[in-house]
C-alpha cells in the first residue's frame, strides 16, 4: 500500500468513526433535553430540569439533568469534546490529501473558473476563516436582540458561500468545501462558545458561586445550530458518490435543496418532541427534496452530439489512452489516481466492455470524466465512445 493511500485509509477511517460519534452523541442529548420529564413533587431537586427513563441492554437507566449546589462537583465527570475535535482535524487531513495536494485536477475546473492551485486553496482556506467569524460576531453582537434577523443573515451567508463556491471550483470541490464550512462552524460553537460556558459552569461550581446563565443560553442555542446542519452535512459528506448532482451549471440549486431539505426534515423531528405534528410535514419536505434534486439534476445535463457511422475498438483505445489512461491506466500518472473511484484498468478491452454503461454515463451523459475535463476530451470523442458503446461495445 502507498503511503499516500495508507493516510487516505487512516484519515477516512477515522473520520467516519469520530464523525458517528459526535453527531450520535449530538442527537442522543438533543433527544434527552426535548424528553425530560419533571419529577414528582415531593422527589424533585430545586435545581433539577427533569429526569428520563430509558431500557437498554438489559437494564433500566435513570438521567437527571440538573444544576449542582455550590463545591458539589463530582470526582468524575465526563466530557464530549474530542470526538469534535477529531472529525474536524481528521476532515482537514482528507481535505489537504483529497484536494489542496491535487489543487490543479481536484479543485480547479477551467469550464467553471481558470485558477491557479494557490488561489483555489487560498479561496478555501480563507472562506473558513471569514465564514467562522461573521457567523460567531453575528451572533455575538445580535443574537440576544434581533435574533430572527441573525438567523435569516446565517442562512443567506450559508447559500450564498455555497452559491460563491459553485462558480469559482470544481463541482465536487465546491461541495465538499461547503461542508467543510459548516464544520468548521459547527466545530467553533463547540470548542468557543460551548466548552466554554461548560468550564466555566464547572469553575462556578467549585468556587461556590453563581453560574453566568447567559454563557449557558447562548451554548444550547449554538447546539441548535450544530443539530439543524448535521443532515445536511452527512450529505455533502457522502456527495461525491453522486456525480450527477455535482456537474453542471444547476449544482448549486441541488446543494441549496439538499442543505434546505435536510434542515426542514430536522426542524420536525425536532418539534415531534413539543407534540406538533411532524411525521407528514418531514415526509413532504423529504419528498419534495428529493423531487428538486431528480429535476434539477436532469435539467442540468449537457447538451451532447452524437456520432454517424461505425466506431471500432482502436478507436476507442486511441482515445482512451491519451483521455482516461492517466488515472484508469494500469500505470497511472496523475496524482488523483491513487484515489481514482473506479479501477477500470483501460489498458485492457474486457475491462472497457464490462465497465460501458458506466462510462457512457460518465463520459457521455454528464460528462464528468476526465475529472475536470483535464486531459481535453472533446465533445466529438465523448460521442465516439457513447457510439461504440451504443453498438453493442464490440471487442472485434
Amino acid at each position: 500500500m502507498h503511503v499516500t493511500e495508507l493516510l487516505h485509509f487512516v484519515f477516512r477511517w477515522a473520520h467516519l468513526i469520530a464523525g458517528i460519534m459526535w453527531i450520535g452523541n449530538s442527537m442522543l442529548f438533543n433527544w434527552l433535553d426535548r424528553n425530560l420529564i419533571a419529577p414528582p413533587a415531593d422527589d424533585a431537586h430545586r435545581l433539577s430540569q427533569g429526569k428520563i427513563y430509558m431500557v437498554h441492554s438489559g437494564a433500566f437507566y435513570e438521567v437527571e439533568k440538573k444544576l449542582l449546589e455550590p463545591k458539589q462537583l463530582p470526582d468524575q465527570l465526563h466530557w464530549f469534546k474530542w470526538q469534535n475535535g477529531i472529525t474536524w482535524m481528521t476532515g482537514i487531513s482528507l481535505m489537504v490529501l483529497v484536494f489542496y495536494m491535487t489543487a490543479r485536477s481536484s479543485m480547479i475546473d477551467p469550464q467553471v473558473m481558470a485558477l491557479e492551485p494557490w488561489q483555489a486553496i487560498a479561496i478555501s482556506v480563507g472562506s473558513l476563516v471569514i465564514g467562522w467569524t461573521l457567523y460567531d460576531l453575528a451572533w455575538r453582537l445580535f443574537g440576544k436582540t434581533s435574533e430572527g434577523a441573525v438567523h435569516l443573515f446565517s442562512l443567506v451567508l450559508l447559500l450564498g458561500a455555497a452559491f460563491g463556491f459553485t462558480q469559482v471550483l470544481s463541482g465536487g470541490a465546491a461541495y465538499i468545501q461547503t461542508g467543510v464550512l459548516m464544520g468548521t462552524i459547527m466545530t467553533g460553537n463547540v470548542w468557543m462558545v460551548i466548552l466554554p460556558s461548560q468550564r466555566e459552569l464547572i469553575a462556578s461550581t467549585k468556587e461556590g458561586r453563581e453560574q453566568d446563565k447567559s454563557l449557558s443560553i447562548r451554548a444550547k442555542q449554538r447546539s441548535i445550530h450544530n443539530n439543524y446542519l448535521t443532515f445536511p452535512l452527512l450529505f455533502i459528506m457522502m456527495s461525491g458518490h453522486f456525480a450527477g448532482v455535482l456537474t453542471g451549471h444547476l449544482n448549486w440549486a441541488i446543494l441549496f435543496a439538499i442543505l434546505i431539505g435536510g434542515a426542514a426534515v430536522r426542524h420536525f423531528m425536532n418539534v415531534r418532541y413539543a407534540g406538533k405534528a411532524w411525521l407528514a410535514p418531514a415526509l413532504g419536505f423529504g419528498g419534495a427534496t428529493l423531487a428538486a434534486v431528480m429535476i434539477l439534476s436532469r435539467l442540468q445535463m449537457p447538451e451532447v452530439v452524437q456520432h454517424e457511422g461505425t466506431v471500432g475498438l482502436a478507436r476507442v483505445q486511441e482515445i482512451v489512452a491519451l483521455r482516461c489512461k492517466q488515472c484508469h491506466g494500469a500505470t497511472s500518472t496523475d496524482p488523483l489516481a491513487g484515489i481514482a473511484r473506479a479501477k477500470l484498468a483501460t489498458d485492457e478491452p474486457s475491462a472497457l466492455q464490462a465497465a460501458a454503461k458506466m462510462i457512457r454515463y460518465r463520459v457521455y451523459e454528464i460528462e464528468n470524466m476526465p475529472l475536470n475535463n483535464v486531459t481535453a476530451i472533446t465533445k466529438e470523442e465523448r460521442a465516439e465512445l457513447a457510439k461504440w458503446i451504443d453498438d453493442g461495445a464490440k471487442l472485434e
